[in-house]
């Protein structure tokens, strides 16, 4: 991926108006990926997007690149990531297209893409988007261009779909939870699903304005989930991000449950009723103790890079089902193509249902090691992780935690930060070594003192 031009980690992302997030390079990228994905012979592209404002202007140019290189469009309107993900799979589409910056603010957006199969695209297919977009743009002739029709029931088919993953027989009656959709593109879709299967829901960040995705709610911003919960009575609460791949939860004391955790539940119902295979893969940022747990339940745990195309990587090359991070990205490759948090949320009620036991108490069986994760702003993306300086601090502090813990350092794939990650048995020694090392990372971007950690 470092060789990318235009392409991250997860798409590409920016703030609207500035770089590649431009109406103008949106077209041109539209009518790149119609040149591929259609090949000129009038293939078939699903748009949708979430809930931001610039979307609408984002949709039409889209549409329009994609017109003028001849490819038929299906428009979706506001869809969850994972919607389209599925959607492209059974309206035989050539690819998804998502716009959306997903936990970012509405200030920024972004464009994801998903294959036929409803997978993330290949490295030569992003490749091959790169290299069109250095050719200038040309209509195909008037008679080939592509047509647009919207699809009016593309949540229902979604709500039905995510029904569709847990057994018929089962239902959530006498449940009462909280449903936080981040002001996002979850709002008319989650909130419908738990109530079909008889849960009474009480809706959080639902209303939705092209301004308010992801503020002070969703999955970035639990703590009005975490008050709504206790206030409400509720046995429990769900928070999605802005474009739902994410989901964390609320247990019923208001106590946070993070994706290491959920992804416990699931995998020990799957043990249950016989349904698990292979390894559980988590990431570098995966805590310790949900490893020791996992391995407690005799299940193997292999860790990838951040980002859940790698997860996906690891459990297609093994032929295993299940994987996630703590921030809330779960897999579960038996029920769906990709980390779908709606899906997620399902598995672990159903998880929690067929061991007839509690939230609180299930997760109680995972002591997470304390681990302190500091977001360092850069003034631009650049190598800061990789300097002389910041090695040598990350090796003084693993001899410092001397095999207690872990230290990991990371820039982030779609902002720019470095991500400074420490976890050991000691929480104070934890903060400790992690203020310091974000310190030294500070330090190499506008020079200022950073000591050895006292």
């Amino acid at each position: 991926m470092s060789g990318r031009r235009y392409f991250g980690t997860d798409g590409i992302r920016g703030r609207v108006g500035e770089g590649m997030i431009t109406p103008d390079f949106v077209l041109k990228l539209g009518w790149a990926a119609g040149r591929v994905f259609g090949q000129g012979n009038g293939g078939k592209v699903l748009i949708g997007k979430d809930t931001r404002i610039s979307g609408y202007m984002f949709e039409s140019a889209l549409e329009a690149g994609l017109v003028a290189a001849g490819v038929n469009i299906r428009l979706l309107g506001p869809m969850t990531t994972p919607g389209v993900a599925y959607l492209t799979r059974t309206f035989r589409a050539s690819a998804g297209i998502v716009i959306t910056a997903s936990h970012n603010p509405y200030q920024d957006n972004g464009i994801k893409f998903f294959s036929a199969d409803g997978d993330k695209l290949p490295d030569d297919v992003e490749e091959a988007i790169e290299a069109e977009l250095e050719r200038p743009l040309r209509t195909v002739d008037s008679a080939a261009l592509g047509k647009v029709k919207r699809i009016d029931d593309a949540n229902g088919r979604y709500i039905e779909f995510c029904k569709s993953t847990v057994p018929t027989s089962m239902n959530f009656r006498g449940l009462r939870v909280v449903v936080d959709c981040a002001n996002g593109a979850t709002y008319n879709t989650a909130p419908y699903v738990f109530e079909e299967l008889g849960a009474e829901v009480v809706r959080l960040g639902a209303d939705p304005d092209g301004f308010n995705i992801n503020r002070d709610v969703g999955s970035t911003h639990p703590d009005a989930l975490c008050r709504a919960v206790v206030q409400e009575g509720a046995d429990l609460g769900i928070a999605f991000d802005g474009d739902g791949d994410r989901v964390l939860m609320v247990d019923g004391k208001g106590q946070l449950i993070d994706g290491d955790r959920l992804l416990y539940v699931i995998t020990k119902a799957r043990l249950a009723d016989g349904g698990m295979r292979g390894d559980v893969v988590g990431t570098l940022m995966s805590n310790l103790g949900f490893e020791h747990a996992l391995r407690r339940l005799g299940v193997g745990f292999v860790r990838a890079k951040v980002g859940d195309r790698y997860i996906m990587e690891h459990l297609k090359r093994a032929d295993g089902i299940l994987g996630g991070e703590p921030s809330g990205h779960i897999i579960c490759r038996d029920r769906t193509s990709t980390g779908d948090g709606i899906v997620a949320a399902l598995q672990v009620l159903a998880g929690l249902k067929y061991l007839d036991t509690g939230l609180h108490e299930i997760c109680a069986e995972v002591e997470p090691y304390p681990q302190i994760l500091i977001n360092v702003r850069l003034d631009a993306q650049r190598d800061i992780v990789g300097l002389p300086a910041v090695r040598d601090a990350v090796q003084t502090a693993e001899q410092t935690l001397a095999g207690r813990g872990r230290v990991l350092l990371r820039p982030s794939g779609t902002e720019p930060l470095v991500r400074v990650m420490v976890e050991g048995v000691d929480a104070s020694e934890v903060r400790r070594l992690a203020e310091w090392l974000a310190d030294v990372v500070r330090a190499q971007i506008a020079p200022s003192s950073a000591g050895l950690p006292s």
